[in-house]
């Protein structure tokens, strides 16, 4: 696993791709794959929703570009099984093998090409958080949000949730001053062989992942 690049301080102006070829670029990939896709969501959602007695959307509230919220669309992985006070059961008891093989799979993303269809989201960019997060970010950490959040991007091709918070920042952060189309094709072949092999799921020891509660403070320099 490549290690983590070091905050970039590069301030160039958006290039023309970044402009306009990247929304091209999304509508012209997007749109056929969610019209071809229909049948493979549809049987999908036909088995998120027996296991979660109908409902198959999974609809959140989350920060896109310039941090402004949408709401996102995945298939529900997790039933709602709470405890006897009525609070919510830990994600390992609420995500069932049926739910982990939807997220294997990345079968549980294929509502998000409609978000990309709508312009909430790019086929390649930072990965959308909760909104929550926002207030815990450094100044350089919130640069992740200059850009559109992607469906996949270069934290997840360098790691996905096997790295820590830190260094998929880093790897946002680095995606926002390096964007250009070679690298948008490179992150979406190498997202080929991370959905085919099922790498970086979850965070080793999770059945998800952590939540994120900021990071520590840099030590100061000498």
């Amino acid at each position: 696993m490549p290690a983590a690049p070091q905050p970039s301080t590069l301030k160039t102006q958006p290039s023309l791709y970044a402009r306009h070829g990247k929304r091209l670029l999304d509508l012209v990939l997007a749109l056929p794959l969610l019209l071809l896709a229909l049948p493979l969501l549809a049987g999908a959602a036909a088995l998120a929703a027996s296991q979660n007695r109908g409902r198959w959307l999974f609809r959140q509230l989350r920060p896109g570009w310039h941090g402004q919220l949408f709401t996102l669309y995945k298939l529900q992985t997790m039933t709602d099984a709470r405890d006897a006070a009525g609070q919510p059961l830990p994600d390992a008891e609420r995500l069932p093998p049926l739910g982990r093989w939807l997220r294997a799979t990345s079968l549980d993303e294929l509502p998000q090409l409609w978000n990309i269809v709508r312009g909430d989201l790019s086929l390649v960019g930072p990965r959308p958080l909760l909104p929550q997060y926002m207030p815990l970010y450094s100044p350089a950490q919130a640069r992740r949000h200059a850009v559109r959040p992607g469906l996949t991007g270069w934290a997840q091709v360098n790691g996905r949730n096997a790295i820590s918070w830190e260094e998929k920042f880093a790897f946002d952060v680095w995606y926002v001053d390096h964007l250009s189309l070679r690298l948008d094709l490179l992150i979406l072949w190498r997202t080929a062989g991370r959905v085919l092999g099922a790498r970086g799921i979850n965070t080793p020891g999770q059945a998800t992942t952590t939540a994120f509660r900021g990071s520590p403070p840099s030590p100061p320099s000498s």
